[in-house]
């Protein structure tokens, strides 16, 4: 067992209780994680840990951003415990966790392959679960700290042809409600940011292109203000653009309804 496991993730050494709050930002090195670091950075205040795989643009940002690199593969448990103890290590805790780290997968599920479906459950769902299992105990401990999930809409209205990566994205947002519920009175607040479509190398890695309509890809910056906002004023949830959250509600309020439109015009 390593050093990092032994000790309980988070917990600040002594005698740093008035250095600055520490951020760990997941999937760092492009897209929506990418601009939340910029952001993070401009506003001040912080010390940035990025996190992401591919090495030489995780650099790239860290270095724009004065972060610290911290290069980790999440899809198996063991990547997540290491990223969270590294990151401990580097900075004595975490206070905000933004777990933005994904990946994508177009078609449909019958054609799906078996080690695609595990490596997006894994990214996409259970990586999320296993850094705020590693995390958040400390958090409670301190009495503050602040969870903000990168969800998307996909979550919760469904999307046809990309049923596995919609499944992982609405148990992040079932997950945050859940969490939600059992941290009263601890100082820890959980937020949830639902994006649309955006604008990022998502689509050109998933191996298929955005040919939707609608919604419109908008800038990842755009989705980097509602992560702002989540942690400036604790939001629990943060649809990117506001209007999605329309078909959100339509769908639980009126399913039948919701479903005759969605298969009517996608």
């Amino acid at each position: 067992m390593t050093s990092h496991e032994c000790a309980p993730a988070g917990a600040p050494p002594a005698g740093r209780a008035d250095t600055p709050p520490v951020a760990l930002v997941t999937g760092a090195s492009s897209g929506i994680g990418a601009a939340v670091a910029r952001l993070l950075a401009a506003t001040g205040g912080r010390r940035l840990l990025l996190s992401g795989r591919d090495e030489r643009r995780l650099a790239e940002v860290a270095a724009a951003t004065g972060g610290t690199a911290l290069r980790a593969d999440l899809s198996a448990a063991e990547g997540c415990r290491a990223l969270a103890g590294r990151a401990v290590e580097a900075a004595g805790r975490v206070d905000l966790l933004v777990a933005n780290a994904g990946i994508g997968w177009k078609g449909r599920f019958t054609q799906m392959p078996a080690e695609t479906l595990d490596q997006v459950v894994a990214v996409d769902f259970l990586a999320t679960l296993h850094l705020v299992r590693e995390l958040l105990p400390a958090m409670v401990r301190r009495g503050h700290g602040q969870v903000v999930l990168v969800g998307s809409v996909a979550g919760t209205v469904g999307v046809a042809g990309e049923s596995v990566y919609a499944a992982a994205k609405g148990g992040l947002t079932v997950f945050a409600d859940s969490l939600r519920q059992e941290l009263p009175g601890t100082g820890v607040t959980v937020s949830v940011v639902l994006p649309g479509a955006i604008g990022t190398p998502f689509f050109e890695r998933r191996g298929a292109p955005y040919d939707r309509a609608r919604p419109r890809p908008v800038a990842p910056e755009r989705a980097a203000r509602a992560v702002l906002r989540a942690v400036e004023h604790g939001r629990p949830e943060v649809f990117v653009p506001a209007w999605l959250r329309v078909p959100a509600r339509l769908r639980g309020a009126a399913p039948g309804l919701y479903g005759r439109l969605a298969s009517r015009f996608g």
